[in-house]
């Protein structure tokens, strides 16, 4: 599983793996690919340098990476007190009667909300990039494309390679022109937030529209066979986010939300608003069909909704309410049906993707190894 891409970033596999745990991203990198830690819910820059300590000491020299979520275009002046003055009341008492509805006890006094989705607003990812450029991280990835222009030259002065996810030709050429040196085109089927375009059709439109740029194909990939198909069009790797959810280095915190992975199937999942504001795929629960009720008020835009909703995800979370309960997580989770490790995983992978290969080699007439 070596491309021009992998050999450039000293990697043994063209395997890009995303999480927010570093316990995993570790875990990929030591098993041969790139580990990338997402940094969205790290809100004080010292839990984000202590996670990165973390990772140069168990990554055994091998080129880790980190992604961040930033705007294009910089709003100045706008805090997260002016943030959460624009969300209506009518919205927040619709929270409060859908938790209600479901009897979810409030959090015990004293105790703050967990994750509030403050990684959205560019301070706060600024100040995360702050401390990243203190380690020796290879790859600076943007959830919400082409970082703003001075990040992009910022990350190329430390000698760091910038990728960006798109969902369409057109959003993969524009990456391009901010000088972005990776797209990931990712598609429909992909967990988190995307675009309308399968990963089918999507990546080789992609690999046409910025060639010659490494692409890195991702969306409903977990399998050897899967990624074998994502290099025949065209892709230098393939990008991984979901398969790592069921790992035993995952730090979901909770038997129930991983037991509902494991028994989900490709078709429990849903494209909604109801996290972030922006369409995001996600298991399907109750609280996903209460916010895409014609009858109820309707997300609100991003940043607005994840402020919105973050203290209501962690009371869901924490009492673990079943029928609410659920993570961003792609239609690939109907082949997550066992608890692995990470290296089980990727021996999984490359062991397919040479099967795979085997297969087309015999089909066209050429000797299987």
């Amino acid at each position: 599983m070596q491309t021009e891409l992998s050999r450039t970033l000293g990697i043994e596999h063209a395997l890009f793996g995303f999480t927010p745990f570093p316990a995993v991203a570790a875990a990929i990198t030591r098993a041969g690919g790139l580990g990338v830690l997402g940094a969205v819910r790290y809100t004080a820059p010292d839990d984000l340098a202590r996670d990165l300590d973390w990772m140069q000491a168990h990554t055994d020299g091998l080129p880790y990476g980190l992604d961040v979520v930033m705007p294009a275009k910089k709003v100045d002046g706008v805090t997260e007190a002016d943030v959460e003055a624009m969300i209506p009341e009518g919205h927040r008492a619709f929270v409060r009667d859908t938790l209600a509805q479901h009897d979810v006890p409030g959090l015990p006094e004293g105790e703050a909300s967990g994750w509030r989705i403050t990684g959205w607003m560019e301070q706060v990812a600024r100040g995360q990039l702050d401390v990243a450029f203190d380690y020796p991280i290879k790859l600076l990835a943007n959830a919400l494309g082409s970082p703003p222009p001075d990040v992009v030259a910022r990350a190329h002065e430390h000698g760091v390679l910038v990728a960006a996810l798109a969902g369409s030709a057109r959003h993969a050429r524009h990456h391009a022109a901010a000088g972005i040196d990776i797209v990931v085109a990712q598609g429909y089927e992909a967990g988190g937030h995307t675009g309308e375009i399968a990963t089918m059709v999507l990546t080789p439109e992609v690999v046409d529209a910025v060639a010659p740029l490494p692409v890195l194909a991702a969306g409903g990939i977990g399998s050897g066979a899967q990624i074998a198909a994502g290099l025949a069009l065209g892709a230098q790797g393939v990008w991984l986010g979901s398969i790592w959810l069921t790992t035993t280095e995952a730090e979901l915190h909770s038997r129930a939300l991983t037991a509902k992975l494991l028994a989900a199937g490709s078709g429990d999942t849903v494209r909604s608003r109801a996290l972030t504001g922006k369409p995001a795929r996600q298991l399907r629960t109750a609280w996903t069909d209460a916010w895409d009720d014609p009858a109820g008020p309707g997300p609100l835009p991003m940043p607005l909704q994840g402020l919105l909703v973050a203290e209501a995800v962690s009371r869901i979370q924490k009492y673990e309410v079943a029928p609410l309960l659920g993570t961003p997580v792609g239609q690939i989770v109907g082949r997550m049906t066992s608890e692995r490790s990470v290296q089980q995983v990727v021996d999984d992978l490359t062991r397919g993707f040479e099967q795979a290969v085997d297969r087309i080699d015999r089909i066209a007439g050429r000797s299987a190894r």
